[in-house]
């Protein structure tokens, strides 16, 4: 019994970390809502079964793991090696969260999807659009976006990505999701929220790679990071939730607002 235990625990260390982890996830989702009008946020409850998007925003983290999803592992991220911009990088051949977006926003509004396809295929998106926002998503194929950089926060040892998928966030404030999306959404003006609301899923994943060839710099392996760390990316963190939610809630409304 013992034995299975520790394969079992060594085996959900290796499993890769995906997006914001679930506080982040929640957040997008949350600030997404908000900023629904009220007939697409009909719809969008409608076509999940009267759920909202916060409670499927993490689904996909799980079924990217089960047989039947397993083609979606490669969708949560698009590596970029140094020197390289998305453009010009070598694209992964099992697709990336920049086609996956696209592809799915094409796909939600050509109206030719079944039911259970189109609940899908929106499970996908919302989480997707979190994913793409998180900057080690953005992060070296040579390491896999952080995988393979290990650090110390607060003296623990952790791998880069993970510290940026949860760690971070839970650092920089000891809030639920809907008060990150109080403290994010209701202090951010009409004007403000459509300009970060504009761009495309390249832009999106290029800004994601910027700040990610800063992380690097600022996150050499073995380096014990503490409070100055948190000082400096808490408000970096704000802006890619803000911007994440702000964003999906646009291709939403896009895409029912008929």
């Amino acid at each position: 019994m013992k034995r299975v235990l520790l394969i079992l625990i060594a085996l959900c260390a290796t499993l890769p970390s995906f997006g914001w982890g679930q506080k982040g996830h929640d957040t997008v989702a949350r600030i997404a809502e908000e900023n629904l009008s009220e007939a697409v946020l009909c719809k969008v409850v409608d076509v999940l079964g009267g759920r909202s998007i916060v409670y499927y925003s993490n689904w996909m983290d799980n079924a990217s793991h089960t047989h039947e999803y397993r083609y979606t592992k490669t969708w949560h991220y698009a590596n970029v090696d140094e020197g390289y911009t998305y453009a010009t990088m070598t694209k992964n051949k099992r697709g990336d969260v920049v086609t996956a977006i696209n592809d799915l926003t094409a796909r939600l509004k050509s109206g030719k999807l079944t039911p259970e396809e189109e609940r899908v295929n929106l499970r996908f998106l919302v989480h997707l659009v979190g994913d793409i926002h998180a900057p080690m998503h953005a992060g070296r194929l040579s390491d896999l976006g952080g995988n393979k950089v290990f650090v110390k926060f607060f003296d623990e040892k952790m791998k880069l990505h993970e510290l940026w998928d949860e760690h971070l966030i839970e650092a920089a404030h000891k809030w639920s999701y809907s008060e990150w999306c109080e403290q994010l959404n209701d202090y951010c003006s009409v004007e403000r929220k459509a300009e970060i609301a504009k761009g495309t899923p390249e832009d999106w994943l290029d800004e994601s790679h910027e700040i990610a060839k800063g992380i690097y710099l600022a996150s050499p392996k073995g380096k014990n990071l503490s409070y100055y760390y948190v000082n400096y990316y808490a408000p970096i963190i704000e802006e890619r939730l803000l911007a994440g939610g702000l964003r999906l809630a646009r291709l939403l409304n896009e895409i029912y607002g008929k």
